[in-house]
């Protein structure tokens, strides 16, 4: 067997520098620990390393006055936390000594930086294989002047980058340069450039953005929105016995029977079901919840009504019904010959397309009050998305 395939993976650990004052944000308080959403700035940036499945450990770096009640958790590998210094070249250094013997590879990374996307951090590894050190940077597009109050001069664009993090390295290498550099650098591909060591540009993200002024809490609060999909899954559950009548209703389709369904409404049961599942998505209640069976208005009523409000509500709230699945429990009447109506319907009143309904029965062997022929019941499972 090759020595190749023998090797085991580099370790590979996480500096996340988080000691600066960060005050230019405003808000009082330094901007890694304030929120966007629900979680602090740096919550978000250790939760983009702590679930990347190549980053062994995380050392975070805060001020010595640093309030431990800000301090971000991991909640699936390991982290550690140091004290950092007057400068960032300073908290560098102490993140990196912090972490001597315990990894191969680190990526130094800005807390400020919560947007970090996991392919950024795989390029910035997969150059690591080949080089001393690689940082992510996007090309600079725009026109560049000198001036103050007026355009003084033009500057070519050609070959310049606009520099992100996290910026890679082997850690005796980087954390040998940082022991011998003199002074504060703006990011450590200078320390690194300083030693000798050659740094490779992989593609940055503009999602990689730093937050630095008040306007750029709004714009990383898009991105980080963007990257997390609400999905829901509700289940609703329904029964309704038999009584007197000549025909069902079944998910708003009329199905000639020679007995009809008991309920305060139409006793739509498939229509019902469908509807306590949107709610139970929602975490919003049930039919009941909203249409109390002892309010004589809604007796006799139509169950479309029922549905179309949790689907409005879901709509509200910027949901998307992506799916539905509805199974109709009984012996008789048959379901199969009008699956195919009762789907177009729910489609309608679901506003979505056909082809995300399901409609189907089953029975239970004659066992039970369906196998009686006493009623029907009815189950659903419906998702919902907001982007």
């Amino acid at each position: 067997m090759s020595e190749a395939a023998t090797s085991p993976r580099p370790r590979i650990a996480a500096v996340i520098v988080a000691a600066g004052k960060g005050l230019r944000a405003g808000g009082g308080l330094a901007k890694q620990w304030r929120k966007i959403g629900d979680k602090t700035i740096a919550q978000h940036t250790v939760d983009a390393f702590d679930t990347h499945p190549s980053v062994d450990l995380i050392q975070l770096v805060v001020a010595e006055d640093s309030d431990p009640a800000h301090w971000p958790m991991a909640a699936r590998g390991q982290m550690q936390i140091t004290t950092g210094g007057a400068t960032r070249a300073a908290s560098v250094l102490a993140g990196l000594a912090a972490l001597a013997g315990k990894a191969d590879l680190v990526l130094i990374h800005d807390v400020a930086r919560p947007g970090i996307p996991h392919h950024v951090i795989d390029a910035v590894i997969a150059a690591l294989a080949t080089q001393q050190g690689a940082a992510p940077a996007l090309p600079v597009t725009d026109a560049l002047w000198r001036g103050d109050d007026l355009v003084t001069g033009t500057v070519d664009r050609a070959g310049l980058w606009r520099a992100q993090t996290p910026q890679g390295f082997h850690l005796h290498a980087i954390l040998a340069a940082h022991g011998t550099y003199q002074g504060d650098a703006a990011d450590d591909v200078a320390v690194a450039r300083a030693a000798g060591i050659e740094v490779a540009i992989v593609p940055g993200d503009p999602a990689n953005m730093k937050v630095t002024s008040p306007g750029d809490f709004a714009r990383a609060a898009q991105i980080l929105e963007k990257g997390q999909m609400d999905i829901r899954t509700g289940n609703g559950f329904d029964v309704h016995a038999f009584g007197p009548g000549d025909h069902v209703m079944l998910c708003g389709v009329a199905i000639p029977h020679e007995r009809g369904l008991l309920g305060h409404s139409d006793a739509d049961v498939g229509l019902h079901t469908v509807t306590d599942a949107i709610y139970g998505a929602l975490a919003a209640g049930d039919i009941g919840t909203h249409f109390p069976p002892s309010d004589p208005q809604w007796k006799g009523a139509e169950s479309h009504i029922f549905l179309t409000h949790a689907v409005d509500m879901a709509a509200g709230q910027g949901f998307t019904i992506t799916h539905a699945d509805l199974t109709l429990i009984c012996e008789e009447p048959k379901i199969g010959p009008h699956a195919a109506a009762m789907r177009a319907r729910l489609a309608a009143l679901l506003r979505i397309e056909i082809d995300r309904i399901s409609v189907k029965a089953t029975t239970t062997e004659k066992l039970g009050f369906t196998g009686r022929k006493e009623g029907i019941a009815a189950l659903a499972t419906v998702t919902l998305v907001r982007p």
